[in-house]
């Protein structure tokens, strides 16, 4: 299929600061069918929930064995959160918002259009205690299929939105860099969203005297956010895909149709993430880097969505074929 145009800008890339030396860790593979496990999330009995390439939203037990495929959304599901009542919110691409009952199966349609246009690349999800769910738009412009042409665009089309349980969807923020991770704080009185070409976590306010405002968290990240989750103690956990690339930001800053020009090229001239399988958990409050692991791996690469559980941090990614798993413990610095 031919790909859709591309309008870049020119875009003065956030500084490329620092986090501190991580350690490494041993990781345990669990094989996932339909491969790249783009989120992960742990249901009420302790399970694992994912969604692979090809569609099935899949179910490990506890201890990342016995996978079962308990549906396909006919997309590509990325970043997944369960509700109060039990059921699977699903952000897929390009079908929309979706939410799955866990027992039969079956697949409903949350949104699929937002101010008479396609929502297309829905990127993460989550509920707040009264119901409403907020969710993330990464791109206006393509599906996740075409994500590079939002990144070489560089254009803020990305947004957070809000579901009221009558149906109705407001856009409560939006010109964010390529929104993805959203997750609430352990209090309920903010989100913290994440901006994966922005390089940058912000809180946005649910309640108190900044209610419905987004004020920075952690800027000038040194590698490019994707999801979030919350941590038992409060700390926001999040995978950082891969490391900023300074050409990249070199080309952004630049004439526009470089960037046009690359975007023409086939997918294997075009330029590939640095691989590289890291984490960080930062403090809601101060925004402090406080854990967190970074490596390499032969079969594991490009965390994309991470979630704790039995005293081990569960990892997705977009790099294999497989939820990686670490010991919480060797995360800490």
């Amino acid at each position: 299929m031919a790909k859709p145009p591309i309008d870049p800008v020119r875009w003065q890339a956030p500084p490329v600061g620092a986090l501190p030396a991580f350690p490494s860790a041993d990781i345990t593979l669990s094989p996932v069918p339909g491969g790249e496990p783009e989120d992960v999330v742990v249901d009420g009995a302790g399970r694992l929930w994912t969604g692979a390439l090809d569609g099935s939203i899949v179910r490990f037990e506890p201890d990342g064995t016995a996978p079962t495929v308990i549906a396909n959304t006919g997309g590509r599901p990325l970043g997944l959160a369960f509700a109060r009542d039990g059921r699977l919110l699903i952000c897929d691409s390009p079908r929309g918002l979706l939410a799955l009952d866990p027992g039969s199966g079956r697949i409903d349609t949350l949104v699929d259009t937002i101010a008479g246009r396609t929502l297309q690349f829905c990127s993460n999800v989550t509920e707040t205690a009264d119901g409403t769910i907020y969710f993330t738009e990464s791109t206006s412009a393509f599906t996740v299929a075409d994500y590079l042409g939002a990144i070489l665009e560089a254009r803020g089309r990305g947004a957070l939105h809000r579901l009221e349980p009558d149906g109705s969807v407001t856009t409560v923020v939006d010109g964010l860099y390529f929104a993805n991770g959203v997750t609430p704080t352990a209090d309920g009185t903010a989100l913290i969203v994440a901006e994966t070409q922005g390089r940058r976590l912000s809180t946005y306010w649910l309640s108190g005297p900044h209610a419905g405002t987004l004020r920075p968290l952690a800027e000038n990240l040194p590698g490019m956010p994707d999801n979030l989750s919350t941590g038992a103690d409060g700390r926001i956990w999040c995978a950082m895909v891969t490391p900023a690339n300074r050409l990249a930001d070199r080309l952004a800053a630049g004439p526009p149709f470089l960037r046009t020009l690359i975007w023409r090229l086939p997918p294997r001239l075009q330029p590939t993430p640095e691989s590289v399988v890291w984490v960080v958990a930062f403090d809601p409050d101060s925004g402090a880097a406080v854990a967190g692991m970074r490596t390499t791996h032969p079969a594991l690469q490009m965390v994309t969505g991470m979630v704790e559980s039995n005293g081990r941090l569960w990892m997705g990614s977009i790099g294999g074929p497989y939820l990686g798993s670490i010991a919480l413990t060797s995360t800490v610095l």
